[in-house]
């Protein structure tokens, strides 16, 4: 299976002098198209694609240049002309802080890379099967139990200890993994907000929304350096990616500061915990909505695994079930929308790109747009066979990113979400519940609102 394959036309550089990028319709005075991205993010996001591969924005008193076609935002991320920074990042700085491997760019980001990667390489993911295994027969287990489950919770719970217990040993108890998934919660839901109407100094005001994340905020910052101070305290060095970031060295051999491990601590729970956490819960509603898809997982599972249970092993033979996570990533991405900033002057599209400016892209967007997938807003997972996947053009699908900024945790986040998949279609034939409400919920990341199942046993 592969995401990118087609190459691009080359439309990156103009030979005729670069002019201004077209102004989208519908501004209004002061929030400028802020209100649309509150109202409705994604059908406006979707629909620029018909205005130009490059439209401007307002946000505020910003001028933002939105990039729709995919080979452009694929030129973005793979060129140094364009760093992590922009009204995304400037929302989440006072989750992730500036140090972090989320956010830092240059030599800094490069040096954390070189920290982190280890921890994800391939020879290293078997290490965490068994870890995952038990996780997923866990929830399977509760679930046998029960009548309705909150997918919300239960999705968020697997996707924190998961990925405590595998990079950061077992320093996750019950009580921390219901804090960070609460915290995380209220934070990217505010978080958002902050991105598209950028009001400064109101966020501030001690309105109880603003109570809520700065509650929140303060609880997840003061975990984090509870963990750590607790690893410190214990005297242990275990083979993980906490230790690896406690013995870390600058280029002059000087260990990195206590502001870095915190904020790399961080960026490694928000990141993969918010994103795993939304797949999950999209996957689960996609099982409920393709009952014929969740059977064919089934089979292929019992053909694999036989009557015992699934072996992370197991997890590269199941082709079709690896299919089905590609295709929910497609149409239902957690990380929806992005943003870059020009350092230099630049062209992109034929258009010229000032130094300083904000480029905002929506997977969701270019994942969905008709000109890349045919039946665009089809759930079909067999695109995604060899012979099909070589259709789709380069950049249109790429769900970790690309070039230095590609996700590090690519292959554990694809073993994670194919192994929970399979073992929850292989126990459950899932039906919502009559309170559940699987509308999307916009917020930096996208999941459904608030998804109950009844899990029926099989």
């Amino acid at each position: 299976m592969t995401v990118e394959s087609v190459p691009p036309e080359p439309r990156i550089l103009a030979e005729t002098e670069p002019g201004e990028p077209p102004l989208a319709d519908g501004a209004m005075p002061l929030l400028g198209h802020g209100w649309k991205l509150v109202r409705d993010p994604l059908a406006f996001l979707a629909g620029l694609r018909d205005h130009g591969d490059v439209v401007r924005l307002r946000l505020g008193p910003k001028t933002v240049y939105a990039v729709t076609a995919p080979e452009l935002t694929g030129a973005i991320a793979l060129s140094p002309d364009y760093i992590i920074a922009g009204p995304l990042w400037e929302s989440l700085e006072s989750l992730l802080g500036k140090e972090g491997v989320a956010t830092a760019n240059g030599p800094l980001h490069r040096r954390q890379r070189r920290t982190v990667q280890p921890a994800f390489r391939l020879d290293a993911i078997p290490g965490y099967g068994p870890v995952m295994e038990e996780e997923v027969r866990a929830l399977v287990a509760r679930w046998r139990s029960r009548e309705t489950v909150d997918a919300t919770a239960e999705a968020f719970r697997l996707a924190v200890r998961i990925s405590v217990r595998c990079l950061m040993h077992d320093t996750c108890n019950e009580a921390r993994a219901e804090r960070i998934s609460s915290a995380l919660a209220t934070l990217f839901r505010g978080m958002y907000q902050r991105m598209v109407v950028p009001l400064g100094p109101l966020y501030r005001v001690p309105l109880p929304a603003n109570r809520e994340f700065n509650r929140a905020l303060a609880d997840l910052h003061l975990l984090v350096d509870e963990i750590v101070a607790e690893r410190r305290a214990s005297g242990q060095k275990p083979n993980d990616l906490l230790t690896a970031l406690l013995e870390a060295r600058k280029e002059n051999g000087e260990r990195i500061g206590e502001q870095e491990i915190h904020d790399q601590v961080v960026a490694m729970l928000t990141a993969g915990d918010e994103s795993i956490g939304s797949m999950v819960m999209s996957l689960l509603l996609v099982l409920t909505e393709h009952p014929d898809v969740a059977d064919k997982i089934r089979n292929e599972a019992n053909t694999v695994a036989g009557e015992g249970p699934i072996a992370f092993g197991d997890v590269r033979k199941l082709t079709y079930t690896a299919n089905v996570v590609v295709e929910t990533m497609r149409l239902h991405p957690s990380v929806w929308i992005l943003t870059r900033r020009a350092v230099a002057d630049t062209r992109l599209g034929g258009y010229r790109i000032p130094a300083g400016a904000d480029i905002v892209y929506s997977p969701y967007a270019i994942q969905r747009d008709a000109r890349s997938f045919e039946r665009n807003e089809e759930f079909d997972p067999d695109r995604w066979l060899p012979e099909r996947a070589a259709e789709v053009p380069k950049y249109a699908m790429s769900p970790f990113s690309v070039g230095n900024r590609k996700c590090p945790a690519d292959h554990f986040s694809m073993a994670e979400l194919t192994l929970v998949t399979a073992e929850v279609a292989r126990a459950f034939r899932l039906e919502q519940a009559p309170d559940s409400d699987a509308r999307t919920r916009i917020g930096i990341t996208l999941r459904p609102r608030g998804l109950r199942l009844r899990p029926v046993a099989r």
